[in-house]
């Protein structure tokens, strides 16, 4: 019988350094990486116009990806999820894929002020600029709003990074 691999998947708010991070431990890992704004734009890029928009249609990739990461995760292969847990309800789709098939998995919360994460939305948009309706100090705010921190209560083996 294998052994499971690891999920792994972050909390941190917009700009935090989560994607350069997902991307640089999957590295380390040799584990399979899994992008949200990867699969959003390949299969919805020009139906997500507004932050509502973005919500559903995440919500839409969630019950497909279930069942192929929990099939990745049970080959023995670790998997890095790309994908918000900045939320309760967020963190608790991620809970339902590990607990289900009693897989382990690490949250990393990258605990990073805001100014420092306004930084680098900016940049990014200078690098990205595809990215220039999304990425402002006005959408940072407002997805901002909704941003919830894990506590040891909500049960996940996590760690912090601080910026």
């Amino acid at each position: 019988m294998n052994s499971k691999g690891t999920l792994i998947f972050f909390c941190g708010k917009m700009g935090a350094g989560k994607s350069t991070l997902s991307r640089q431990i999957s590295q380390e890992l040799n584990a399979i990486l899994l992008s949200e704004d990867d699969w959003l734009s390949a299969l919805y890029s020009n139906e997500i116009t507004n932050f509502d928009d973005y919500l559903k249609y995440s919500n839409r990739l969630k019950p497909l990806l279930k069942t192929h990461i929990t099939s990745i995760l049970n080959s023995g292969v670790s998997v890095v999820m790309d994908f918000p847990a900045n939320t309760k309800n967020q963190r608790a789709w991620f809970k339902h894929i590990f607990l289900t098939e009693n897989i382990p998995h690490c949250l990393i919360y990258l605990e990073v002020d805001d100014k420092t994460c306004i930084e680098q939305i900016s940049k990014r948009r200078e690098n990205n600029p595809e990215r220039a309706l999304f990425d402002t100090e006005e959408v940072f705010h407002h997805v901002t709003s909704f941003f919830q921190p894990p506590s040891a209560d909500e049960g996940f083996l996590f760690e912090i990074v601080r910026r």
